[in-house]
């Protein structure tokens, strides 16, 4: 039997399989037997290609973190979060709503979204007024 990973959602699990697939990585799943997906890769994996699918894992994880966050959210709050720096250097938290991540999540890595959420905040925080195409 090879490494098994857990989804709750079957776009991650998919964004999952197509790490695997363009890492020459087979991989199969099958529903679990409580709720959700396991997924298996087939064959024994190399120690330092087992580190980066976990790294990926890892990151896949933390959004299915924040869209089960979202669900169940405290208060019945439908919220993702996105860490963004501002220009100033400022660490904060952007909150989406839920309906507006789990969209995200379905067609961006979440370093895009991390990178389309840092742009808009920069954008708020130096407004360029006038025409949108303009010679500069």
């Amino acid at each position: 039997m090879g490494n098994e990973y857990i989804f709750f959602d079957e776009v991650l699990r998919d964004r999952f399989m197509a790490y695997l697939a363009d890492h020459g990585m087979p991989s199969q799943f099958r529903p679990d037997q409580i709720e959700g997906f396991v997924v298996e890769l087939a064959d024994a994996v190399p120690e330092a290609t087992e580190s980066a699918i976990e790294l990926e894992y890892d990151r896949l994880m933390e959004l299915q973190r924040d869209l089960i966050d979202a669900v169940e959210g405290e208060d019945g709050q439908d919220v993702m979060g996105v860490s963004v720096t501002l220009p100033d250097g400022q660490a904060c938290m952007v909150r989406l709503p839920g309906a507006y991540g789990r969209r995200l999540v379905e067609h961006f890595t979440f370093e895009e979204i991390h990178e389309l959420v840092s742009v808009i905040a920069w954008n708020v925080a130096n407004p360029v007024s006038g025409p949108l195409c303009r010679k500069t």
